[in-house]
């Protein structure tokens, strides 16, 4: 008869020491997890000059020796040397590096949920919440895969195609089934986390959430939490006592959404601290997803574990995405050649390497910035957008619509040229809608005014607006800013492919027909990714410069009327000039 020492493993890591015998064994682990009285996990502990993977069979061997004296559920396995830590479920995957020990919570539903689970083949999915062709193909793919002994997967879907709800309708079978108890969905950014938060209310009721509104603890007791990634990454860097610590098995299930390397250059540790299953979601077509985004997800390069694309989308019958035709307006600054030239692929990853982040690219305090947020061109630019836009109803005011902007300061000068050239909107026409302004979140905010209300028509966004704000009624895009990133530009280009609702009730009264939307072009964009979609030819051929000479005159006419004589007198020297 042999000794043999027990831990029963608590929340926080800590544990709790005792002493059991049992009988009739000729060998022993290190340590034992008990549950009940009852091993759960083996523990297998190696010196730290020592790989920790020779412990692995030695693990495998005392857990089923303890499954023979203690009938029932295999012992999970975990061996150690102190530096590196491996957890092999030997019923269900291969071993994998993990960032620390499951608590006592974690291990007890690791165990249950092998006992009580349902076969995923048989679950029906909730054609409520995802009932496209493809988005159920999407689901039944990531659950075949699940039971394949997968745990990692890559949805590529085209911004527009639902890739929140595909991912809801995935959790609620997974939860319903027992596979799944508690789930993590990272975002990028607040206004994305409301929106995610917004979708589980409203498909899965029944699972709480975390944050709750104005919820700022992290509580343990929910089944959805939707956190952007450096909340999550300080949530984990702050666990650093038992009330704190958030375990590395807490979730079950990961889901990344806006998979490219942007995020993952910085936040995949993240990604990679929690054990459970772990999805992408990309809008980035699945030929420009890089290797690294495939990789992180365990999939051959260019072989997401599901794709579907903008075309298949716009081709369905009925459509599934709205299509779009071009407006390239040529600025001065193109003729100028102030964008510089094209980047090479070499080029593009050196810069990279030394950390600059082609979809952040940051142009406030620039020379570029101070040129644009001060050109008369941008007088032209709100003309031009006023005359051919796609209107409403009525035929006069533009529906809703996004403009690009270069800066914060950019945006606001777009703004102020709509407020002095359409005074009768009385500055509710057009409004900046940036993450630093305290007024844009939250219900009645003016990004929640932008998507609900008659007005304003036009938001004019810094970064905010480019990725998952979902609003269909947008049917024009502005691009006043030069983009980089080819990513990037395609989930900008995702904010006006959303269609209508079917039920002709269900429309907003300013938009209640929508085929098609419309993207102006004032930096050469789409020559710039060789991207040659249908253009669409303005309304007039007038030359440029009559056009910024009209524009001007126009500000002229604004100044005046509001009494600013300085500006006025600055707008008259630019037509003397131009003259």
């Amino acid at each position: 008869m042999q000794e043999l020492e027990i831990y029963t493993s608590e929340g926080g890591g800590g544990a709790t020491r005792e002493r059991a015998r049992v009988r009739g064994a000729s060998r022993f682990a290190d340590y034992a997890l008990l549950l009940r009285g009852k091993p759960a996990a083996v523990v297998e502990a190696k010196k730290t000059s020592r790989d920790a993977r020779l412990g692995q069979e030695q693990a495998l061997q005392y857990a089923e020796q303890l499954q023979r004296i203690h009938p029932g559920t295999l012992p999970l396995v975990l061996y150690t040397n102190g530096y590196d830590t491996f957890f092999w479920d030997s019923e269900s995957f291969p071993p994998e590096k993990v960032h620390g020990f499951p608590a006592r919570d974690d291990l007890e539903w690791l165990i249950q949920s092998r006992q009580d689970r349902r076969p995923l083949s048989v679950e029906l999915i909730n054609t409520n919440v995802a009932g496209r062709d493809y988005q159920i193909e999407a689901v039944r793919t990531v659950l075949d895969a699940i039971e394949s002994h997968r745990k990692k997967f890559l949805l590529a879907m085209a911004t527009g195609t639902g890739k929140t709800r595909t991912a809801v309708a995935l959790v609620d079978v997974l939860q319903r089934a027992r596979w799944v108890k508690r789930v993590l969905f990272l975002v990028d950014r607040i206004a994305l986390q409301e929106q995610a938060l917004s979708a589980f209310k409203e498909h899965l009721p029944a699972s709480p959430r975390w944050p709750e509104q104005g919820e700022t603890r992290f509580d343990r007791n929910r089944r959805i939490y939707v956190t952007t990634y450096p909340t999550m990454l300080n949530l984990i860097h702050a666990g650093t006592t038992p009330a704190t610590w958030i375990s590395p098995f807490f979730f079950d299930l990961i889901i990344a959404d806006e998979s490219h390397r942007s995020i993952y250059n910085i936040y995949q540790q993240v990604i990679r601290y929690f054990h459970g299953y772990t999805m992408g979601l990309t809008a980035t077509p699945r030929d420009h997803v890089d290797h690294d985004t495939f990789a992180l997800f365990d999939c051959p390069t260019g072989e997401p574990t599901f794709a579907y694309g903008f075309d298949e989308a716009v081709n369905h019958d009925p459509p599934y995405l709205c299509d779009f035709g071009v407006l390239k307006v040529r600025t001065k600054f193109q003729v100028e050649g102030i964008r510089g030239p094209k980047l090479g692929e070499g080029e593009r990853e050196q810069l990279e390497l030394e950390g600059l982040d082609l979809d952040t690219i940051d142009f406030e305090g620039t020379d570029l910035e101070r040129k644009v947020a001060n050109s008369g061109t941008n007088a032209l630019i709100v003309r031009e957008f006023m005359e051919e836009s796609i209107k409403d109803s009525t035929g006069v005011l533009p529906g809703k619509s996004i403009f690009f902007a270069v800066s914060i300061s950019h945006a606001r000068r777009l703004q102020d040229l709509f407020d002095q050239f359409y005074p009768e909107h009385r500055g509710r026409l057009a409004r900046v809608i940036v993450s630093d302004d305290s007024r844009v979140h939250g219900k009645g905010g003016l990004l929640d005014q932008f998507k609900t209300q008659d007005m304003p028509r036009v938001a004019i966004s810094v970064d905010m607006l480019d990725t998952g704000v979902d609003i269909r009624e947008v049917v024009n895009l502005v691009f006043a800013e030069p983009v980089y990133s080819y990513v990037k530009f395609w989930q900008m280009i995702g904010r006006g492919t959303r269609v209508l609702e079917s039920d002709q009730a269900q429309r907003r009264p300013w938009c209640t027909e929508k085929d098609r939307f419309l993207i102006i072009d004032c930096w050469g964009n789409f020559e710039y990714f060789d991207i040659h979609p249908q253009g669409r030819a303005p309304g007039q051929q007038i030359p440029m410069p009559v056009l910024l000479f009209r524009a001007r005159v126009d500000q002229l006419a604004a100044a005046a009327a509001a009494g600013d004589l300085d500006l006025a007198e600055l707008i008259k020297a630019d037509l003397r000039a131009d003259i």
